[in-house]
Protein backbone atom coordinates (compact mmCIF):
# COMPACT_ATOMS: atom_id res chain seq x y z
CA UNK A 1 0.00 0.00 0.00
CA UNK A 2 2.79 2.42 0.90
CA UNK A 3 4.51 1.71 -2.43
CA UNK A 4 1.39 2.18 -4.56
CA UNK A 5 0.60 5.42 -2.74
CA UNK A 6 4.13 6.68 -3.38
CA UNK A 7 3.86 6.25 -7.16
CA UNK A 8 0.22 7.34 -7.43
CA UNK A 9 -0.15 10.30 -9.79
CA UNK A 10 -2.71 12.52 -8.10
CA UNK A 11 -3.04 14.70 -11.22
CA UNK A 12 -4.38 11.75 -13.20
CA UNK A 13 -6.90 11.18 -10.40
CA UNK A 14 -8.67 14.49 -11.11
CA UNK A 15 -10.99 14.70 -14.09
CA UNK A 16 -12.98 17.75 -15.23
CA UNK A 17 -16.34 16.78 -16.75
CA UNK A 18 -19.70 18.47 -17.39
CA UNK A 19 -22.84 17.84 -15.37
CA UNK A 20 -26.32 17.62 -16.94
CA UNK A 21 -26.60 21.43 -16.93
CA UNK A 22 -23.31 21.75 -18.81
CA UNK A 23 -21.52 23.09 -15.73
CA UNK A 24 -17.97 21.93 -15.07
CA UNK A 25 -17.38 19.55 -12.19
CA UNK A 26 -14.21 17.95 -10.85
CA UNK A 27 -14.21 14.23 -10.12
CA UNK A 28 -11.53 13.12 -7.65
CA UNK A 29 -10.51 9.48 -7.23
CA UNK A 30 -8.08 7.48 -5.14
CA UNK A 31 -6.33 4.13 -5.78
CA UNK A 32 -8.77 2.24 -3.50
CA UNK A 33 -11.82 3.33 -5.53
CA UNK A 34 -13.16 6.13 -3.29
CA UNK A 35 -14.33 9.28 -5.09
CA UNK A 36 -15.61 12.81 -4.63
CA UNK A 37 -17.37 15.18 -7.00
CA UNK A 38 -17.17 18.98 -6.81
CA UNK A 39 -19.36 21.32 -8.88
CA UNK A 40 -18.10 24.70 -10.00
CA UNK A 41 -21.65 25.84 -9.27
CA UNK A 42 -21.18 26.97 -5.67
CA UNK A 43 -17.87 25.14 -5.20
CA UNK A 44 -20.21 22.50 -3.78
CA UNK A 45 -19.15 18.93 -3.03
CA UNK A 46 -22.03 16.92 -4.49
CA UNK A 47 -20.78 13.38 -3.84
CA UNK A 48 -18.35 11.52 -1.56
CA UNK A 49 -18.17 7.74 -1.97
CA UNK A 50 -16.14 5.16 -0.10
CA UNK A 51 -14.08 2.44 -1.76
CA UNK A 52 -17.21 0.26 -2.08
CA UNK A 53 -18.97 2.98 -4.08
CA UNK A 54 -21.35 3.76 -1.20
CA UNK A 55 -22.53 7.40 -1.08
CA UNK A 56 -21.71 9.07 2.24
CA UNK A 57 -23.37 12.45 1.61
CA UNK A 58 -27.13 12.93 1.39
CA UNK A 59 -28.79 14.54 -1.64
CA UNK A 60 -32.55 14.92 -1.76
CA UNK A 61 -34.39 13.02 -4.50
CA UNK A 62 -36.26 16.29 -5.05
CA UNK A 63 -33.15 18.47 -5.21
CA UNK A 64 -33.23 21.15 -7.89
CA UNK A 65 -30.04 20.88 -9.95
CA UNK A 66 -30.45 24.13 -11.82
CA UNK A 67 -28.54 27.33 -11.11
CA UNK A 68 -28.86 29.78 -9.54
CA UNK A 69 -30.50 27.69 -6.79
CA UNK A 70 -28.13 25.69 -4.59
CA UNK A 71 -28.66 21.94 -4.62
CA UNK A 72 -30.27 20.41 -1.49
CA UNK A 73 -27.52 18.08 -0.32
CA UNK A 74 -23.78 17.51 -0.42
CA UNK A 75 -21.75 20.32 1.19
CA UNK A 76 -22.98 23.81 0.24
CA UNK A 77 -20.70 26.63 1.38
CA UNK A 78 -22.44 29.34 3.41
CA UNK A 79 -20.63 32.67 2.92
CA UNK A 80 -20.66 35.57 3.78
CA UNK A 81 -23.80 34.91 5.83
CA UNK A 82 -25.24 31.87 7.58
CA UNK A 83 -29.02 31.44 7.60
CA UNK A 84 -31.08 34.60 7.39
CA UNK A 85 -29.22 36.56 10.08
CA UNK A 86 -28.37 39.47 7.80
CA UNK A 87 -29.42 41.42 4.74
CA UNK A 88 -28.35 38.85 2.14
CA UNK A 89 -30.17 35.83 0.73
CA UNK A 90 -30.40 32.71 2.93
CA UNK A 91 -26.87 31.34 3.59
CA UNK A 92 -25.21 34.06 1.45
CA UNK A 93 -24.30 34.04 -2.22
CA UNK A 94 -21.18 31.84 -2.52
CA UNK A 95 -23.21 28.63 -2.97
CA UNK A 96 -25.10 30.15 -5.92
CA UNK A 97 -22.14 31.45 -7.94
CA UNK A 98 -20.03 29.84 -10.65
CA UNK A 99 -16.47 29.40 -9.34
CA UNK A 100 -13.28 29.20 -11.41
CA UNK A 101 -10.59 26.54 -11.36
CA UNK A 102 -7.54 28.13 -9.69
CA UNK A 103 -4.51 26.90 -11.63
CA UNK A 104 -1.91 28.70 -9.56
CA UNK A 105 -3.08 29.12 -5.95
CA UNK A 106 -0.78 30.38 -3.20
CA UNK A 107 0.90 27.30 -1.73
CA UNK A 108 -0.55 25.34 1.17
CA UNK A 109 1.41 23.13 3.58
CA UNK A 110 2.89 20.09 1.74
CA UNK A 111 0.73 17.80 3.92
CA UNK A 112 -2.31 19.32 2.21
CA UNK A 113 -1.09 18.01 -1.16
CA UNK A 114 0.92 14.84 -0.64
CA UNK A 115 -1.01 11.62 -1.27
CA UNK A 116 -4.19 13.48 -2.21
CA UNK A 117 -6.19 14.14 -5.32
CA UNK A 118 -7.32 17.76 -5.16
CA UNK A 119 -8.89 20.65 -7.02
CA UNK A 120 -8.39 24.34 -6.27
CA UNK A 121 -11.28 26.74 -6.92
CA UNK A 122 -11.53 30.52 -6.73
CA UNK A 123 -14.45 32.92 -6.22
CA UNK A 124 -14.22 36.69 -6.61
CA UNK A 125 -17.18 39.07 -6.31
CA UNK A 126 -18.95 40.23 -9.43
CA UNK A 127 -20.13 43.81 -9.99
CA UNK A 128 -23.61 42.67 -8.91
CA UNK A 129 -22.28 41.06 -5.74
CA UNK A 130 -20.55 44.31 -4.78
CA UNK A 131 -23.88 46.15 -4.96
CA UNK A 132 -25.36 43.82 -2.31
CA UNK A 133 -22.19 43.21 -0.27
CA UNK A 134 -19.63 45.96 -1.03
CA UNK A 135 -16.45 44.12 -0.03
CA UNK A 136 -13.71 42.83 -2.33
CA UNK A 137 -12.44 39.36 -1.45
CA UNK A 138 -10.69 36.32 -2.86
CA UNK A 139 -12.16 33.02 -1.69
CA UNK A 140 -9.91 30.05 -2.43
CA UNK A 141 -11.22 26.55 -1.84
CA UNK A 142 -9.26 23.31 -2.01
CA UNK A 143 -11.21 20.05 -1.98
CA UNK A 144 -9.06 16.94 -1.60
CA UNK A 145 -9.52 13.18 -1.36
CA UNK A 146 -6.82 11.24 0.49
CA UNK A 147 -5.61 7.70 -0.17
CA UNK A 148 -7.50 6.57 2.96
CA UNK A 149 -10.75 8.06 1.59
CA UNK A 150 -10.86 11.12 3.87
CA UNK A 151 -12.45 14.22 2.37
CA UNK A 152 -10.94 17.61 3.20
CA UNK A 153 -12.11 21.14 2.42
CA UNK A 154 -9.79 24.10 3.04
CA UNK A 155 -11.18 27.62 2.62
CA UNK A 156 -8.96 30.69 2.48
CA UNK A 157 -10.71 34.06 2.40
CA UNK A 158 -8.59 37.17 1.85
CA UNK A 159 -9.65 40.79 2.23
CA UNK A 160 -8.48 42.66 -0.89
CA UNK A 161 -10.63 45.63 0.12
CA UNK A 162 -9.54 49.00 1.42
CA UNK A 163 -11.51 48.55 4.64
CA UNK A 164 -12.28 45.74 7.13
CA UNK A 165 -15.24 43.43 6.64
CA UNK A 166 -16.93 40.70 8.69
CA UNK A 167 -18.62 37.47 7.64
CA UNK A 168 -20.07 34.26 9.00
CA UNK A 169 -19.35 30.88 7.44
CA UNK A 170 -20.39 27.22 7.43
CA UNK A 171 -19.68 24.00 5.58
CA UNK A 172 -23.35 22.90 5.49
CA UNK A 173 -22.59 19.16 5.50
CA UNK A 174 -25.46 16.77 4.69
CA UNK A 175 -24.46 13.34 6.02
CA UNK A 176 -26.24 10.24 4.77
CA UNK A 177 -27.49 8.13 7.70
CA UNK A 178 -29.44 4.87 7.94
CA UNK A 179 -32.15 6.06 10.37
CA UNK A 180 -32.08 9.38 12.24
CA UNK A 181 -33.70 7.81 15.32
CA UNK A 182 -30.64 5.52 15.63
CA UNK A 183 -28.05 8.32 15.39
CA UNK A 184 -26.11 9.93 18.21
CA UNK A 185 -23.59 12.76 18.22
CA UNK A 186 -20.72 12.79 20.70
CA UNK A 187 -18.48 15.76 21.46
CA UNK A 188 -21.12 18.48 21.99
CA UNK A 189 -22.34 17.51 25.47
CA UNK A 190 -22.37 20.25 28.16
CA UNK A 191 -21.93 23.00 25.54
CA UNK A 192 -24.08 26.10 25.20
CA UNK A 193 -26.11 26.36 22.01
CA UNK A 194 -28.35 28.86 20.25
CA UNK A 195 -31.73 27.29 19.44
CA UNK A 196 -33.02 28.52 16.08
CA UNK A 197 -36.44 27.06 16.95
CA UNK A 198 -36.63 29.42 19.96
CA UNK A 199 -35.51 32.72 18.41
CA UNK A 200 -31.84 31.87 18.95
CA UNK A 201 -32.28 31.64 22.72
CA UNK A 202 -29.22 30.26 24.50
CA UNK A 203 -29.42 26.91 26.30
CA UNK A 204 -26.95 24.38 27.71
CA UNK A 205 -26.88 20.82 26.33
CA UNK A 206 -27.96 18.45 29.12
CA UNK A 207 -27.63 15.05 27.43
CA UNK A 208 -24.51 12.90 27.46
CA UNK A 209 -24.97 12.64 23.67
CA UNK A 210 -27.34 14.21 21.16
CA UNK A 211 -30.11 11.96 19.85
CA UNK A 212 -33.11 12.78 17.65
CA UNK A 213 -36.85 12.51 18.17
CA UNK A 214 -38.04 15.89 16.81
CA UNK A 215 -36.82 18.82 14.71
CA UNK A 216 -33.40 20.14 15.75
CA UNK A 217 -31.82 23.40 14.55
CA UNK A 218 -28.99 24.51 16.84
CA UNK A 219 -25.64 26.30 16.79
CA UNK A 220 -23.31 24.76 19.40
CA UNK A 221 -20.77 27.32 20.62
CA UNK A 222 -17.08 26.80 21.32
CA UNK A 223 -17.27 23.22 20.04
CA UNK A 224 -14.29 20.84 20.06
CA UNK A 225 -12.24 20.23 16.93
CA UNK A 226 -13.44 16.60 16.70
CA UNK A 227 -17.12 15.58 16.62
CA UNK A 228 -18.38 12.02 16.15
CA UNK A 229 -21.65 11.01 14.50
CA UNK A 230 -22.43 7.37 15.34
CA UNK A 231 -24.71 5.39 13.01
CA UNK A 232 -25.84 2.38 15.05
CA UNK A 233 -27.46 0.46 12.19
CA UNK A 234 -24.48 0.74 9.83
CA UNK A 235 -22.00 0.29 12.70
CA UNK A 236 -19.96 3.20 11.43
CA UNK A 237 -18.97 6.61 12.73
CA UNK A 238 -18.41 9.84 10.85
CA UNK A 239 -15.54 11.84 12.33
CA UNK A 240 -15.71 15.57 11.72
CA UNK A 241 -12.42 17.36 12.33
CA UNK A 242 -12.32 21.12 11.97
CA UNK A 243 -9.99 24.09 12.41
CA UNK A 244 -10.82 27.79 12.47
CA UNK A 245 -14.50 26.89 12.93
CA UNK A 246 -15.50 27.33 16.59
CA UNK A 247 -19.20 26.55 16.16
CA UNK A 248 -21.09 23.43 15.09
CA UNK A 249 -24.54 23.53 13.51
CA UNK A 250 -26.81 20.50 14.01
CA UNK A 251 -29.94 20.35 11.85
CA UNK A 252 -32.64 17.84 11.03
CA UNK A 253 -35.97 19.21 9.75
CA UNK A 254 -38.10 16.27 10.97
CA UNK A 255 -41.56 15.55 9.58
CA UNK A 256 -43.47 18.84 9.55
CA UNK A 257 -40.65 21.03 8.15
CA UNK A 258 -39.81 18.37 5.53
CA UNK A 259 -43.31 18.59 4.10
CA UNK A 260 -42.98 22.37 3.72
CA UNK A 261 -39.78 22.23 1.62
CA UNK A 262 -40.34 21.90 -2.13
CA UNK A 263 -36.88 20.44 -2.79
CA UNK A 264 -37.00 17.83 -0.01
CA UNK A 265 -38.93 14.55 0.21
CA UNK A 266 -41.54 14.19 2.98
CA UNK A 267 -39.77 11.20 4.58
CA UNK A 268 -36.17 12.04 3.71
CA UNK A 269 -35.43 13.55 7.13
CA UNK A 270 -34.95 9.94 8.30
CA UNK A 271 -31.92 9.47 6.05
CA UNK A 272 -29.99 12.70 6.65
CA UNK A 273 -28.34 14.85 9.27
CA UNK A 274 -26.50 18.15 8.89
CA UNK A 275 -23.50 18.71 11.14
CA UNK A 276 -21.60 21.82 10.06
CA UNK A 277 -18.24 23.22 11.01
CA UNK A 278 -19.06 26.93 11.28
CA UNK A 279 -18.17 30.41 12.49
CA UNK A 280 -21.48 32.09 13.33
CA UNK A 281 -21.82 33.50 16.85
CA UNK A 282 -18.74 35.71 16.53
CA UNK A 283 -18.30 36.72 12.87
CA UNK A 284 -14.80 36.65 11.40
CA UNK A 285 -13.39 40.15 10.82
CA UNK A 286 -10.57 40.67 8.32
CA UNK A 287 -8.53 43.84 8.02
CA UNK A 288 -7.25 44.83 4.56
CA UNK A 289 -4.79 42.19 3.33
CA UNK A 290 -5.67 39.69 6.09
CA UNK A 291 -6.62 36.09 5.35
CA UNK A 292 -8.75 33.58 7.26
CA UNK A 293 -8.52 29.82 6.91
CA UNK A 294 -11.14 27.21 7.87
CA UNK A 295 -10.69 23.47 7.43
CA UNK A 296 -13.05 20.53 7.49
CA UNK A 297 -11.92 16.90 7.36
CA UNK A 298 -14.46 14.07 7.11
CA UNK A 299 -13.55 10.45 7.89
CA UNK A 300 -15.53 7.25 8.35
CA UNK A 301 -14.41 4.60 10.85
CA UNK A 302 -16.06 1.44 12.23
CA UNK A 303 -18.10 2.24 15.35
CA UNK A 304 -16.05 -0.30 17.31
CA UNK A 305 -13.38 2.43 17.16
CA UNK A 306 -14.39 3.70 20.59
CA UNK A 307 -14.75 7.30 21.72
CA UNK A 308 -11.73 7.08 24.00
CA UNK A 309 -9.49 6.88 20.93
CA UNK A 310 -11.02 10.03 19.43
CA UNK A 311 -10.01 12.35 22.28
CA UNK A 312 -13.59 13.65 22.38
Amino acid sequence: MGHSAAIWDYRAAVEITKDWNGIDQAVLGNPQGASARVSLHGGQVTSWRNEHGEELLFTSSKAIFKPPKAMRGGIPICFPQFGNCGSLEQHGFARNKIWMVDDNPPPLHPNDSQGKAFIDLLLKPSEDDLKFWPHSFEFRLRVSLATNGDLMLISRIRNVNGKPFSFSFAYHTYLSVSDISEIRIEGLETLDYLDNLCRRERFTEQGDAITFEAEVDRVYLGSPNVIAVLDHEKKRTYLIRKEGLPDAVVWNPWEKKSKSMADFGDEEYKQMLCVDGAAIEKPITLKPGEEWMGRLQLSVVPSSFCSDQLNL
